[in-house]
């Protein structure tokens, strides 16, 4: 891999692999791999995937969470959420190292459908290490860090931020505030990257280098974006912190994307 995310052809690489995981979370991960396969037969799961810091190998013991992605022979039912949800309490309440557990759930249907061929496809080819079963990535394509995957896959800011606004508007506590801040503040980091994704040509994760990168494009507006990266590791309360997100940076940068890359395809 080159310190641009490409293999040696020019496509992003997986960025993941059970090899990097840290002594600390190997335990976790094997865990999670037999308590997924007791709590989805196979004729629900086709396969399971991790994701995030900790197939990445820079998770930090009792601050990055466990996330997984389940791909299922069908649409995810009422029953599959609740299993899910019961295997997240599990690993949470048995892993001090990990702070939280979160889990996806999709078909395989929508996983390789044409709509989410530059969204989830991409995800899960490029984003997720596999733990077992069939990896749907022999079955997507490889992708380049193109205008294409900017849009489809951060091409909705100006959906999530009346979303975003409403929910400030009705939490009453700081951790409410912090979980907030938090999701925001990844989001906006990440579209602010896959904005200039294309132009930098190559792609990654890490939020830090993800500000720099968007910085060295957007100078007038890299003070903020460092901030919603120092944010996204360590999230705040602070009104003013998510008032800059929300009605200041998220908007110009939803305005910037659209007029760049268009917006992402609808979803209903």
């Amino acid at each position: 891999m080159t310190d641009k995310g490409l293999d040696a052809d020019g496509f992003i690489a997986r960025e993941g692999s059970l090899s990097r995981v840290q002594k600390e979370f190997v335990a976790v991960v094997d865990v999670a791999r037999e308590q997924i396969a007791a709590a989805f037969d196979r004729t629900r799961l086709h396969s399971a995937y991790l994701c995030g810091s900790i197939p990445r190998g820079t998770a930090i013991p009792a601050v990055s969470d466990l996330d997984l992605v389940l791909a299922l022979h069908h649409d995810p039912t009422t029953t599959d959420r609740a299993d899910a949800d019961a295997l997240e309490a599990m690993l949470d309440a048995s892993f001090s190292q990990v702070n939280g557990v979160g889990t996806l759930l999709f078909s395989t249907d929508t996983l390789l459908s044409d709509l989410e061929r530059h969204d989830l496809g991409w995800f899960v080819a490029c984003l997720c290490t596999p733990l077992f079963g069939d990896d749907l990535a022999a079955r997507l394509p490889r992708y380049r860090p193109t205008s294409l995957r900017a849009r489809e896959t951060n091409g909705d800011l100006d959906l999530m931020l009346p979303q975003w606004r409403k929910r400030a508007v009705t939490i009453s506590s700081d951790t409410e505030r912090r979980a907030l801040t938090r999701v925001v503040s990844r989001r906006i980091v990440r579209t602010g990257f896959t904005l200039v994704m294309p132009r930098w040509g190559g792609w990654t994760s890490d939020l830090a280098h993800s500000a720099e990168i968007f910085a060295g494009h957007y100078p007038q507006r890299a003070a903020q974006m460092r901030l919603a990266a120092a944010t996204a590791r360590t999230p705040t309360a602070d009104a003013g912190t998510i008032s800059m997100l929300i009605d200041n940076l998220g908007p110009w940068l939803a305005t910037e994307y659209t007029a760049v890359h268009g917006h992402k395809t609808s979803r209903t």
